[in-house]
Order: C-alpha cells, then sequence, then structure tokens
C-alpha cells in the first residue's frame, strides 16, 4: 500500500512539473522512460531493500544527483549546514581556518590565508593544493563539501595534507572564530601612492572600500595601486557598488541571463579622478574580474600580472525547503565592450609572472614602477 501511494505521489509530481514547465515539458514527456525508471528505483527500494530507508536522505541524493549530472563545478545542492555557512561568508562572518580556496587542476587551492588566522600562522600559502582533508582524498571534491569539510566547532582540530611544487607538506590546525575585513589599504612608504588589497567581495565590501578610499584620499595620495591578486569573486551586487566608485559614468557589467532578463549595471557616482594601476593573477577570478574587466575597458587603469581566471557565469541561489540551497550557473556576464572572458580570463597589459619562489613582489615592484611614470609625466 506504502508503495503504491508513494508511486501515486511522485506522478502527480511529475505530472505537476509538465504542467508547470509549458512547452519545455515535451522534452520531459521524451524522457518519460527515465522518469519511469526514476519511480520504479524508488518502489524497489522501498519495498526490497534489506534495511531501513531514509526518505529524505534519499530524495536528497536524488536532487544531488541531479546537479552533479550538470557537470558544472559552480552549481551545486547545498544541504542546510553548507547553505548556512554560505550566507554566513557572504554576510562577512564565519568560522573555520582562515583561507580562501578555489579550484584549480581539480584539487583545492589555497588562494589566500588570511593574517592571524590559523592557517595563517601555521605557514600555509597561496597555491598549495590541498590532496587530503583529516586523511580523506579531496581530489575532485565539490568547492562547497570542502568548506563545509574545513569549518566546524570552534576548538576542533582539522588535520590537512597540501602540495606545494612537489613537496608535500602536512598541517593540524585548530579551528577559530573568522572575521575577515575585505578591504585592507595604506599608503606606500617613501610615495604619496595609495595601496589597497580587495580580497574578496561580500555584503560589507562597498562599505570598507568607501571608507578606505576616504581615509587614503585625506592623505593627499596622486595614485593608487589596486591589488585584486587572489581573489576569487563574490557577490555581484557587491562588486557592481565598488566598481562604481571608480567608473565616471557607463556600464560596469552586462549580465545576460538565460531567462531572457538581461541586465546591465551602470555607474551613477562620480568615480575615482586618479591614476590607477590594478595587480591582477591566474586566482583572479569572477566578480574581481567584472572590476577588472570594467577599467580595462574604460581606460581608467593598467591592468599588471598574468591573465586573469576565466570565470565569466554567474550564480544564483535558491533557498530549497527544510533549509537547503541550489547554487546554480544561471547566466553569463560581458564586460562593459561586451567580451566574454569565460575560460578566456582578462590579458593584462603588463606582464609580470611572480614565481612561486620569489624572494620580492616582482608585479606590485612593476605598479608601483608604472604608477611613478604616470605621476611624472
Amino acid at each position: 500500500m506504502r508503495s503504491r501511494l508513494l508511486k501515486r505521489i511522485l506522478i502527480a509530481a511529475v505530472l505537476a512539473v509538465f504542467l508547470f514547465v509549458g512547452v519545455t515539458g515535451y522534452t520531459l514527456i521524451s524522457n518519460y522512460q527515465s522518469l519511469g525508471n526514476l519511480v520504479k528505483v524508488v518502489s524497489i527500494i522501498r519495498t526490497q531493500y534489506l534495511h531501513e530507508v531514509d526518505s529524505d536522505k534519499m530524495m536528497e541524493g536524488a536532487i544531488q544527483g541531479m546537479v552533479e549530472s550538470l557537470d558544472d563545478p559552480y552549481s551545486t545542492y547545498l544541504d542546510a549546514e553548507t547553505f548556512k555557512q554560505l550566507n554566513q561568508q557572504i554576510h562577512g562572518s564565519f568560522g573555520g581556518l582562515g583561507i580562501l580556496v578555489g579550484v584549480e587542476d581539480e584539487y583545492l587551492t589555497v588562494v589566500r590565508p588570511y593574517e592571524g588566522t590559523p592557517a595563517y600562522e601555521a605557514g600555509m600559502k597561496a597555491g598549495d593544493k590541498i590532496t587530503e582533508i583529516d586523511d580523506e582524498d579531496a581530489k575532485g571534491i565539490g568547492l562547497d563539501t570542502a568548506i563545509n569539510l574545513m569549518r566546524g566547532p570552534i576548538g576542533t582540530e582539522i588535520s590537512l595534507t597540501v602540495l606545494r611544487g612537489d613537496e608535500q607538506k602536512e598541517f593540524t590546525l585548530v579551528r577559530e572564530e573568522i572575521r575577515v575585513p575585505t578591504v585592507e589599504g595604506k599608503v606606500m612608504e617613501g610615495t604619496e601612492i595609495g595601496y589597497i588589497v580587495l580580497t574578496q567581495f561580500n555584503d560589507n565590501t562597498p562599505n570598507e572600500m568607501t571608507e578606505t578610499l576616504n581615509k587614503l584620499l585625506k592623505k593627499d595620495i596622486e595614485g593608487l595601486v589596486l591589488d585584486l591578486r587572489n581573489n576569487p569573486g563574490g557577490e555581484l551586487r557587491s562588486v557592481a557598488k565598488v566598481a562604481d566608485q571608480f567608473i565616471t559614468k557607463g556600464p560596469v557589467v552586462h549580465i545576460d541571463y538565460k531567462s531572457g532578463d538581461d541586465a546591465t549595471y551602470n555607474a551613477e557616482k562620480p568615480g575615482l579622478d586618479l591614476p590607477l594601476v590594478v595587480l591582477q593573477n591566474q586566482h583572479t577570478a569572477s566578480a574581481a574580474e567584472i572590476l577588472a574587466g570594467a577599467i580595462k575597458d574604460h581606460n581608467l587603469g593598467t591592468l599588471v600580472g598574468t591573465t586573469s581566471f576565466g570565470k565569466g557565469v554567474v550564480q544564483t541561489v535558491f533557498p530549497l525547503d527544510n533549509g537547503a540551497g541550489l547554487k546554480l550557473t544561471t547566466a553569463r556576464y560581458l564586460t562593459p565592450d561586451k567580451h566574454d572572458i569565460n575560460k578566456k580570463g582578462i590579458e593584462p597589459d603588463v606582464k609580470i609572472d611572480l614565481p612561486l619562489d620569489a624572494t620580492e613582489d616582482l608585479q606590485l615592484e612593476k605598479a608601483v614602477e608604472i604608477m611613478k611614470e604616470k605621476l611624472a609625466s
């Protein structure tokens, strides 16, 4: 009886999907056999599987499998705990180890360890590839899953195995509450050049940028170096507000949605009337590329470093029932001049590599040299 009831519920749900998607329902109808198999598998498991079945867990697995079948590293199903942690990160406060991570060559790669955090104090560095988390293989693991594993109760330990070049290193870290500013600025010693490091984009970033710029302008800086290296991106509206503080007028970014509801974010504020040099590297991604691309297309500054990561797609986070969420790629973005940089990146105006074993920051030195030339001309 329970099996028949479950089957009727699933069939009703499928029919509801047909009605909801309208014309697209044709695709689902053409795949009716697959949908029938889904119903059949659920029924078989419920009636024939030896052990007790957790229906909620089984449904979560089905949803996760559907999202994984998209073969999109940026789309993922977020269980309730992971979704909660994502929201904490967006709002600028979270617990963990104090590292930003991205995915490179199927490995979690440290983008930046934050000063004063467990990861920084232990000696982790940008470029470290995380191969194991608590002795479990981390190759190919989803970014959100990895973040979920690395976070946990304050005071608990976690072990990470990393690959640095050809050398393997082991770290045992104790989790702490992490509160990380996204914007840091100073006047470079012996110069009248301001220097701002922008590490990611969350809800707090626009206000932090405003405060940092105002402090530097009060010190009568004559030029600005903006460091976007190792910035993995973040929230779209945040970068649009930050870019508005640099661009005088015109588009910041064009968003091309599948739904056809395309949008353009335009600058509305006066902008920054200072010579500008922007630092970027292969870990400058997503929202950080939006800012770099806007500055380049508006001819507001010189880009120095290496080609950026090339993440030109936008994700939307959809809340689901029971506190879960779905992060799905829903659009691509184009620079103000409508360049699609996905999987291509943004080329710097002046290319300067920074070897892992470099003892000096050659990219920053070049940025300062260019800025001095700008100020002297």
